[in-house]
């Protein structure tokens, strides 16, 4: 690592634990103005003290004591048989892995901080840098509305329990009830956010962000199992009909109909899209559109448009197509503009297209969604894609 960047590399540890001289905050803001890939690795690297934070390995606010407290503590889950200066280099690269997974951004540098710091100005009244805060990647959230219209914030570290309904603020779990009262909840994922639900029934579904799903509390036995995806996007692990006396299970969505007797699918109907993308990966379905019906095989996607018009049948690649579930974005040949959209939904941003004719250029690639869209977007730009963005609060302006 080169002076330059080890020296940079120390004011933003300074300027992230406070203790950093007028000269030095100057000297810092000049270097995060001169581009976007200076501006992305200042993000990052203040996202990643922010979450070391978060999981309590750092509790001080002096430099060194801060990050040689993130030291001990994984010294104390992690043995390494090599030298003391590799040894922090390792550690340091395992608490990146566990604080941003995937990142891109090197940070051993943040162990070159001197040993003596010496407060050289007082700083009380000193202006802060101006630079825009990481948009930070979704997380676990949702609001539940019950049946007598109350909503519910659900998020980490908020508890709910209500007859059937149990949530830890990451998941919502139905138990049966032997209730034959028929009473319709909504689970309503803003942009930003993700969440799983436990239906009654014991069918597993996981819902993407700005998403919609209205479904019962208790499913009446022997008789159709249904639901509807309002909007949105969900991938559904259905409850085998044998368990339910034959039960089927229906998901109704804008412009068709599901009806499975326990299979896996992904179910893509989002508002500002005007087709309905079906994927099956294992089981059988059919779906029905304006009474006409057409079947699917694993691997298969069904592709239906708003108004009179067939059902398209096509083979994709299902791994790629319900990666989300599993925290990955993956676009195979998309164009930015579908690519744009997915990013925003999950940023919770909006985007801006200066230049329209890059709207249609096809990209393929794989992020992992717990990178900051700061790092989606260096990397995209990297490919010569696009030739600059700008963060502008919750606008993304490409050109």
């Amino acid at each position: 690592m080169d002076n330059k960047k080890k020296h940079i590399l120390k004011l933003i540890a300074n300027y992230t634990a406070k203790d950093i001289s007028l000269k030095e905050l100057e000297e810092l803001e000049d270097w995060i103005n001169q581009d976007n890939k200076n501006k992305a690795t200042f993000n990052s690297y203040v996202t990643i003290y922010k979450r070391a934070k978060e999981a309590n390995f750092v509790k001080q606010t002096n430099t060194e004591y801060a990050w040689n407290s993130i030291v001990t503590k994984l010294n104390n889950t992690e043995k390494f048989t090599v030298d003391s200066k590799k040894a922090k280099e390792n550690r340091l690269h395992s608490f990146i892995k566990y604080a941003v997974a995937a990142s891109i951004i090197f940070v051993a540098g943040f162990l070159y901080i001197n040993k003596t710091k010496e407060v050289k100005e007082d700083l009380k009244d000193s202006p802060a840098i101006v630079v825009q805060e990481p948009i930070l990647p979704g997380t676990d959230k949702a609001i539940l509305t019950l049946a007598n219209g109350t909503s519910v914030a659900l998020e980490k570290g908020e508890n709910y329990k209500k007859d059937n309904l149990n949530s830890n603020g990451e998941e919502l779990v139905y138990s049966p009830s032997s209730s034959k009262e028929i009473a319709f909840n909504y689970l309503t994922v803003p942009r930003g956010g993700q969440f799983f639900v436990q239906l009654a029934d014991g069918t597993k579904v996981w819902l993407n962000s700005d998403s919609k799903l209205k479904y019962p509390e208790n499913f009446t036995e022997g008789k159709v199992r249904e639901v509807e995806l309002v909007y949105g996007e969900a991938y559904f692990d259905v409850s085998p009909s044998t368990d339910h006396k034959g039960a089927r299970f229906k998901v109704l969505s804008k412009y068709q109909d599901i009806e499975v007797l326990g299979t896996e699918f992904n179910v893509k109907a989002y508002t500002d899209e005007d087709k309905i993308y079906t994927t099956l990966v294992e089981g059988k379905v059919s779906l029905e559109k304006e009474n006409v019906k057409s079947f699917l095989a694993p691997g298969q996607q069904a592709v239906t448009k708003q108004g009179i018009g067939e059902v398209t049948v096509q083979y994709i690649d299902v791994a790629a197509e319900i990666s989300w579930k599993k925290g990955l974005f993956t676009f195979k040949r998309e164009s930015l503009k579908q690519i744009m959209k997915t990013l925003s939904r999950w940023y919770n941003v909006d985007v801006v297209f200066l230049n329209k004719d890059l709207e249609n250029i096809e990209f393929k690639g794989v992020f992992n969604k717990k990178q900051t869209i700061e790092e989606v977007l260096t990397l995209i730009q990297n490919t010569n894609f696009i030739n600059q963005y700008k963060i502008d609060g919750q606008t993304v302006l490409i050109n």
